[in-house]
């Protein structure tokens, strides 16, 4: 989801005469947030200070604010997503806006395709059951949205612990490692203890009643004997990708300084 500097673009359109002192002056008011309305403001400096532009979180917004928000972001970045949209709102989304792309599993719609990787490294994002699959697509698709590659490992749970062991070894060659599972939430810790790349796990609220809505994986990975475990909150597969890709995005200088 990257992007050239904002700044650095408007600043050399303005020396090459293809904007206005005047027009440059309107774009440069925009640049530390932009209001939309009486119901948001674009933070579009989010991407210089964090690595990535800002993601819009669909519950509480009408598909008339999706549109907005969309188109406003669109001519800024080359992609930008919109998360946990119904297929339902994408379509009224999708009539106010063309040239959207929608991910059904993942509930994610963006304004670009999934391109090949534009970054190093691979993701690995193990997934327990089909059950957790929603908030592992959305995980892999932001990734790749993000310009990074991910490779898949679907229903490997605990259960039948034969189907993670016949995929460690390309397990062993991934970079960063995200585990999704829920009931009790035991396969990060598995995974953990098999390879030496970061885990991020994810717990899911699917399970029964003791699974507490995700409470009792959530606390099962918090207490993981296994060390090298970072933990997300509950189904935010996102927010879980975001980690994966700050982790993938700072490797390249850390092997320039040969530091940890």
């Amino acid at each position: 989801m990257d992007s050239a500097d904002p700044v650095r673009q408007l600043l050399e359109a303005l020396a090459r005469g293809q904007l206005s002192v005047e027009a440059a002056h309107r774009q440069l008011q925009h640049l530390s947030y932009e209001a939309i309305g009486n119901f948001a403001r674009i933070d579009h400096q989010r991407q210089q200070r964090t690595g990535f532009p800002e993601v819009i979180w669909g519950p509480g917004k009408t598909p008339e604010q999706i549109a907005e928000i969309l188109a406003r972001m669109r001519p800024y970045y080359p992609c930008v997503m919109a998360t946990r949209i119904s297929a339902d709102v994408f379509a009224a989304v999708r009539s106010r806006l063309g040239g959207l792309h929608y991910f059904e599993v993942a509930q994610i719609c963006s304004t670009a395709p999934i391109l090949p990787p534009a970054y190093p490294g691979q993701v690995g994002l193990v997934c327990a059951g089909t059950a957790d699959l929603p908030v592992a697509e959305e995980a892999a698709i932001t990734l790749q949205l993000s310009g990074f590659a991910v490779e898949r490992f679907w229903d490997v749970g605990v259960a039948g612990i034969h189907r993670l062991l016949s995929v460690r070894d390309r397990l062993e060659t991934m970079q960063v490692l995200i585990v999704v599972a829920g009931m009790e939430g035991a396969l990060p810790s598995v995974v953990a203890g098999l390879v030496s790349a970061a885990v991020i796990a994810v717990p899911t609220s699917i399970g029964y009643g003791a699974n507490l809505g995700g409470l009792a994986p959530l606390l099962t990975m918090l207490n993981s004997c296994a060390p090298g475990i970072g933990v997300v909150n509950i189904d935010n597969g996102f927010g879980a990708a975001m980690l994966a890709a700050k982790i993938l995005r700072s490797l390249p200088q850390r092997a320039a300084t040969g530091s940890m």
